[in-house]
């Protein structure tokens, strides 16, 4: 193998995939990345047998050929190299030199046949979204997922296709976030698909903001995503997700519209006086305004108000803020709508684009009241 590339096109595609190479891998060629050369490209793929990225570069092909080179000290070298081009060479199957002008440097590999082979999704369900659908789609349910959670399947955002709309959930039972779009499909087509974390933040970072179309790729058990010169692969959770959209509230009592940036403030300010025990605020509703306040023993209290668009007897509920907070971020609209019940059942908030976010109230016992102190006479 021979090949002459852009250092700084390298350092790019290095930035892509390093973050796919397992810290402590289960077996030793997983530390590293294949390096191929052909039809005018440099072709590097990384894995840890979950999830699997490859992303290429033009580059000048003198002679094709593989390696599997150290992740960690390739990129490392490639990063101080300071001269514009590198050369890449690979006499033997196990040695690759790494040349920049005087400079040369040899580093021990891999042969190719011992690198798990680049999974294989030909004849899955094809759809295709603008990169910037897709990315916001994500984005909006990813953080709701659970981390690690013992119900395995909550672990992931799932993906489900039917009736030509492609809907994504994402729950970790303290709060949900949905969000749809439509998709250009057979209206016969539908499956769902369970995308686990690691996988759905790796293509988030792949996506772009442009309207240019990305592919999915949907299988029985993997899911690619294909965006320009990047393609991720990665194996689904296998289980049943459980039937979390039954929570989201369908008849409400109460909805009105809420600034956005200005209840973000006010949570920030408030969750400051919540403790690692108990992370709960008072949202006292009355007409035409809002109520917060937090308490903790070890801190001290705090209360601030904002108005609001609410008309009704005045209702207590009390929310996790930071719970709230993440919610919030993820909508860019100025105002939100607002939708509650009672204090025992979960609050609704959907914003213009669609997507909607459920989050479970929290015990009210838990939460400081809102009556004022009593004021007390001046002496004169």
């Amino acid at each position: 193998m021979k090949v002459v590339v852009s250092k700084l096109d390298l350092v790019s595609l290095i930035g892509k995939i390093q973050s796919i190479i397992a810290s402590k891998p289960a077996i030793p060629i997983l530390a590293n990345v294949l390096i191929e050369a052909m039809d005018d490209q440099l072709i590097i793929s990384a894995t840890d047998l979950s999830v699997s990225m490859c992303c290429f570069i033009e580059a000048k092909v003198i002679e094709e050929g593989a390696i599997a080179l150290p992740a960690r000290r390739f990129f490392q070298l490639v990063r101080e190299i300071t001269s514009p081009q590198i050369k890449i060479s690979a006499p033997t199957t196990e040695v690759a030199e790494i040349t920049t002008g005087s400079s040369v440097f040899k580093i021990n590999g891999m042969s190719k046949t011992e690198f798990p082979a680049f999974p294989d999704l030909t004849g899955s369900l094809k759809v295709s979204l603008p990169n910037a659908t897709l990315k916001q789609m994500l984005s909006k349910t990813v953080f709701s997922a659970a981390k690690e959670d013992s119900r395995y399947m909550l672990n992931g955002v799932r993906i489900r296709i039917a009736d030509q709309k492609t809907t994504f959930i994402g729950t970790d039972g303290k709060r949900l976030a949905k969000s749809m779009t439509s998709v250009s499909v057979d209206p016969s087509v539908q499956g769902a698909y369970v995308v686990p974390l690691k996988a759905v933040d790796e293509m988030i970072k792949m996506l772009d903001d442009s309207e240019n179309e990305a592919t999915l790729l949907l299988a029985g058990d993997k899911i690619s995503l294909e965006s320009g010169s990047l393609t991720l692969v990665s194996k689904l959770l296998a289980g049943q997700y459980p039937d979390v959209e039954r929570v989201i509230p369908g008849k409400l009592n109460y909805q009105f519209a809420i600034h956005r940036e200005e209840l973000m403030a006010l949570l920030r300010q408030i969750s400051l006086f919540t403790s690692e025990t108990s992370s709960s605020v008072r949202f006292s509703f009355e007409t035409g305004q809002l109520h917060l306040a937090a308490m903790s023993n070890d801190i001290g209290e705090g209360r601030v108000s904002m108005p609001v668009d609410f008309s009704g007897p005045k209702l207590d509920i009390a929310f996790n803020p930071y719970f709230f907070l993440d919610i919030l971020r993820h909508s860019s609209e100025e105002t939100v709508l607002f939708g509650l019940n009672d204090a025992h059942n979960p609050g609704l908030i959907t914003d213009a684009s669609g997507a909607l976010f459920v989050i479970m109230p929290m015990r009210l016992t838990d939460a400081p009241s809102l009556q004022k102190p009593e004021e007390t006479a001046v002496q004169v």
